[in-house]
């Protein structure tokens, strides 16, 4: 391990880095997750962290490395676990100049990410942007799709006054330098193996289920919201009862559509957040993991289901284009085929027991290698690397934020 002394001496690992989420530990979601492993890697490494955050009751405690200074937040509507940061640039430059970072990472484009952004360009500290979330994706449910477009210039304004903007996929890297964006780079996932594992499945927690050895259960992981394409999950799951009564799905999160669904599927098994051991032990108890979104960047919860035994029913791009294996691991379902999907996963679901288990069994070795420790090296060495991009297009942030 190295120390704090030969950071000094290693030029792909800078001395000290500042990152600016909307989004972090203790909350579950890819940001918070991806953000969480990277800190504490780095932290092993003798890297200074300094984060900052909105203040969100559930983080009363330090819940990971690094030092965090939290910030003015409040709920976003219709997602009160996500909270928005309030701040003025000049709270943020007051921060940096007591303890300026080498460079400073901008995880999310919300205010405080603006804020953050306004703020470095003032000091010229270099900054590095995450694009995390398919915002603009988003949009299509909402509104009727009314706001994808300015949406879509919003990100690409932000991300182009950044040195380099971090993607997890090599092929949403070339759709974003396709629409214009400069300075693109890959960063790719990890999946802590020792946490997520086949090993973690509990009887006890199918018995509550009221699942049997053999009632295929179910899985999905994620926001409970309209953009996560729930109701091709609901669709397969009644196919599947139609054949297997006691068949189970569960659904592992929270968010603004679950108490719809809730109402109007009494038959589901809706879990609620869970994280850490707990969320791992859902994963592991479970035999087959429905991801039924297409607005994902990279869907980090591919790859836990996958390190814990779980074959993935998912569509064909982001992380399950690379990982998942039809016949082997999965099956992927063309991105533009919906129906396609919902017929994989009623296949799947009905394969005889010793076909499923040979999958099962493929899960695993399909991630094994993937090891947080490299991709936080190669996160640093971007930051490290970073030099300050002079944008003048950079815009004041919201009224209320000026200084």
């Amino acid at each position: 391990m190295k120390t704090k002394t030969e950071t000094l001496t290693n030029p792909a690992l800078p001395r000290r880095l500042c990152i600016v989420s909307e989004t972090y530990a203790p909350e579950t979601n890819g940001v918070a997750t991806t953000l969480r492993n990277l800190v504490a890697e780095l932290s092993r490494l003798g890297v200074d962290i300094d984060i900052v955050a909105p203040h969100h009751p559930a983080r009363s405690r330090p819940a990971t490395a690094g030092r965090l200074y939290p910030v003015q937040g409040v709920p976003v509507p219709g997602y009160a676990a996500v909270r928005a940061g309030l701040v003025r640039p000049h709270l943020i430059r007051d921060l940096w100049r007591k303890t300026q970072p080498d460079a400073i990472y901008i995880a999310t484009e919300g205010p405080l990410g603006w804020s953050a952004l306004r703020a470095a360009h003032q000091l010229q500290i270099p900054v590095v942007s995450g694009y995390h979330t398919r915002f603009d994706a988003y949009a299509d449910h909402y509104l009727g799709g009314l706001l994808r477009p300015l949406v879509a210039a919003a990100l690409r304004r932000f991300h182009n006054a950044t040195a380099t903007t971090l993607v997890p996929d090599d092929d949403l890297a070339r759709q974003l330098r396709q629409n214009g964006y400069r300075r693109v780079e890959t960063l790719g996932r990890g999946v802590d193996t020792a946490l997520f594992s086949p090993e973690r499945r509990c009887a006890q927690l199918r018995e509550a289920w009221n699942a049997g050895p053999d009632a295929p259960v179910l899985l999905s992981v994620g926001r409970v919201a309209a953009e996560k394409n729930l109701e091709l999950a609901l669709e397969a799951y009644e196919r599947i009862r139609a054949v297997k009564l006691r068949a189970r799905l569960v659904l592992v999160g929270d968010g603004p559509a679950r108490p719809a669904l809730q109402r109007a599927h009494p038959e589901v098994i809706f879990a609620g957040s869970r994280r850490g051991t707990d969320l791992a032990r859902f994963y592991a108890s479970a035999d087959l993991f429905l991801f039924p979104s297409r607005t994902e960047t990279f869907g980090n919860v591919t790859l836990e289901a996958l390190a814990s035994g779980l074959p993935v029913i998912a569509f064909d791009y982001a992380s399950a284009h690379r990982y998942v294996s039809d016949g082997v691991n999965g099956v992927k379902a063309p991105f533009e085929d919906p129906g396609a999907w919902v017929t994989a996963a009623v296949g799947t679901a009905l394969l005889p027991p010793h076909r499923l288990r040979l999958w099962r069994e493929a899960a695993p070795e399909s991630v094994h290698h993937l090891s947080w420790s490299a991709i936080a090296r190669h996160f640093a060495a971007v930051l490290a690397s970073a030099e300050h991009v002079s944008d003048p297009q950079v815009p004041e942030v919201a009224a209320c934020n000026r200084p």
